[in-house]
């Protein structure tokens, strides 16, 4: 069944070389408590190979994998109607060309992919520095390249418009005229999460990124490595989410040398701070200085040091990207490799999450603009534990994971207890055979009834829990447990998302709007099954959950027969034909900052 759903996947199906993964996973072995390094070692061998077995690996060794083929790459700006055969040809001179791809943002560029760090090298030495009449440029050598051809442009010798990868998603109305096309709900589903995830070439793209910001940060700390972390690498990104990079320090050599038992040694001298936060602050801040005066294409940085967990934020022109870079940011890392593993484990996973993402965004109970909305991240959360909930469950719970692991899986960060199981071989799961459809209508009629004003969402332990606290919703954070990820938001917008999902259960319910509609006399399909919930005016126009009534439905109204929730005065004027004074009402509804845009869907976070 596994088949049928279509997922991207972060990993190269390719193997690499198995030495050089290993040195790369001494940062993250290292950080392991109370486990020797050599049998972690030994551990990471073993479970790679098991990985290799059952097609997926651990999120340490898909980073490894994807920072050397970020080391081999440049990225370099070209005029439009740059040849690419002649521009191949030029290159190759260097050496073998594994991979090339062009975008556009802010021009086209071109991502390069060499099959040694030699050729870049090689490329690199032939560079050279842009001639100008003064010397105002900052000197500073990147992988960051400019074309420049000497002869003039021949339009007979040119070659217009390269293939050029999409670097965004498509508009909310085309991607709902395609998914009208479909012959199914669960065909809808995949063909959503396929055009929303991440491509392979904007994977390459971001931790290129993290690669050109890396050998900025190596001139104080040559041994340190920028990762990308969230969204990126999650397996949940959307294309045109934010980069979140990770600033490492801990994988620096003579953290774990032996001590002498006697004689003499010797240590680095090293300056000291108050505190470990103001250690993250002054490197944080010499690093965004550096970005700031001498990155290319670097702009708008912004030093945010006072936040809960002190970052740096600028936009990156050659890609497109917002930039946060964080450091001492662990218990984020071990976020990201949670949500990677769930999503690997069933493919579901990440086509509900897209799902769910996408609805969500399209009637304002998410936004890119900090509020008292939703975040991306709660919502996933919200996912991840309906389907603990499942009977039977179709992913583990965090505990769960925990009873699984081994010895080099041990992790406590800052008192946290952060340990899992990341051998995907050990962990067993049940024969849950529900399909997409079933998943996203079970998913809306849960939330619809969740006792939010009692009950805590714990994925640790795969069921609801008291409130700690009195808030409207309550979301454990599943490794820093005292805190709740969803403290922002309010009453109001906790009682439009339950308003939501329960005028959603009833739309898939309706028989009608579960079968694919064709105009006659035209080609343009008519909208059902998902395509029914991406429409604003078909469930937007509920303030409020107090008063909703959830009665009985006739067996020819549902497709469940029963349990079902009655239409809405919203339904209701769409029978009678009074579209426009249901739009004034559905508009009225949402946030300021939906209702000037109904139908696109706005472009933000991605995780």
């Amino acid at each position: 069944m596994a088949s049928s759903y279509a997922v991207c996947r972060l990993h190269m199906r390719g193997r690499g070389s198995l030495g050089k993964c290993l040195q790369r996973l001494d940062t993250f072995l290292h950080r392991s408590i109370g486990s020797d390094v050599v049998a972690a070692q030994a551990e990471a061998v073993r479970r790679d190979q098991s990985d290799a077995k059952d097609g997926s690996k651990s999120l340490y060794v898909v980073q490894a994998e994807r920072q050397e083929q970020a080391e081999r790459s440049v990225l370099i700006s070209c005029h439009s109607r740059t040849n690419e055969k002649k521009f191949l040809k030029d290159l190759s001179k260097h050496g073998d060309i594994k991979k090339h791809f062009f975008y556009e943002s802010y021009g086209v560029y071109a991502v390069v992919e060499f099959s040694s760090q030699e050729s870049v090298a090689s490329l690199l030495e032939g560079a050279t520095i842009p001639a100008v009449s003064h010397e105002s440029m900052v000197p500073f050598k990147s992988r960051l390249l400019s074309l420049r051809n000497l002869n003039s442009l021949d339009s007979s010798n040119q070659q217009a418009g390269q293939q050029r990868q999409p670097q965004t998603t498509p508009p909310i109305n085309e991607l709902i005229q395609r998914l009208s096309r479909d012959e199914s709900i669960d065909h809808q589903i995949t063909h959503l999460t396929e055009s929303y995830q991440l491509t392979e070439e904007n994977i390459r793209l971001r931790f290129l990124v993290c690669s050109l910001l890396n050998d900025i940060a190596a001139a104080y700390f040559p041994e340190c490595t920028i990762k990308p972390f969230g969204s990126s690498v999650n397996g949940f990104g959307k294309l045109g989410c934010d980069l979140d990079m990770f600033l490492d320090l801990d994988g620096i050599s003579g953290r774990n040398v032996k001590m002498p038992k006697s004689g003499l040694f010797l240590e680095y001298q090293m300056k000291r701070a108050s505190s470990e936060r103001a250690v993250t602050q002054s490197i944080l801040s010499v690093i965004g200085e550096c970005v700031d005066q001498f990155g290319p294409g670097c702009v708008g940085v912004q030093k945010i040091l006072n936040a809960r967990c002190p970052l740096v934020r600028f936009a990156h022109q050659p890609s497109g990207f917002q930039c946060d870079l964080t450091a001492n940011n662990r218990v984020a890392m071990k976020s990201t490799e949670l949500l990677y593993l769930y999503g690997e484990l069933d493919p579901r996973v990440r086509c509900l999450v897209f799902t769910i993402r996408c609805w969500a965004r399209t009637h304002g109970v998410t936004s890119s603009i900090p509020g008292a909305w939703i975040t991306n991240f709660s919502l996933t959360v919200m996912v991840v534990f309906f389907l603990q909930r499942r009977n039977p469950p179709i992913i583990p719970t965090l505990d769960q994971l925990r009873e699984l692991a081994g010895p080099a899986d041990k992790s406590v960060i800052e008192g946290n207890d952060c340990t899992f199981v990341s051998d995907f071989s050990k962990i067993p799961l049940h024969s849950n055979t529900a399909t997409l459809e079933q998943l996203l209508c079970e998913f809306f009629d849960f939330y619809a009834s969740f006792p939010f004003s009692k009950m805590s969402i714990n994925i640790r332990k795969g069921k609801e829990q008291n409130k700690p606290e009195v808030t409207p919703l309550h979301i454990q954070n599943p490794f820093e447990t005292s805190l709740n990820v969803s403290k922002n938001v309010n009453n109001s917008q906790l009682d439009r998302f339950v308003a939501l999902c329960q005028e959603s259960t009833w739309l898939l319910q309706q028989r009608e709007n579960n079968t694919p509609r064709r105009h006659t006399g035209g080609n343009t399909p008519g909208p059902w099954g998902l395509v029914q919930l991406l429409m604003p005016l078909q469930v937007a126009g509920v303030k409020g959950r107090k008063g909703k009534r959830r009665e009985a439905a006739s067996p020819g109204d549902s497709v469940r027969g029963e349990g079902s929730v009655q239409p809405t005065a919203v339904f209701q004027l769409i029978a009678m034909g009074g579209r426009r004074r249901m739009r004034e009402r559905t508009l009225n509804c949402l946030p300021l900052h939906v209702q000037t845009k109904v139908h696109p869907l706005p472009r933000g976070r991605g995780a």
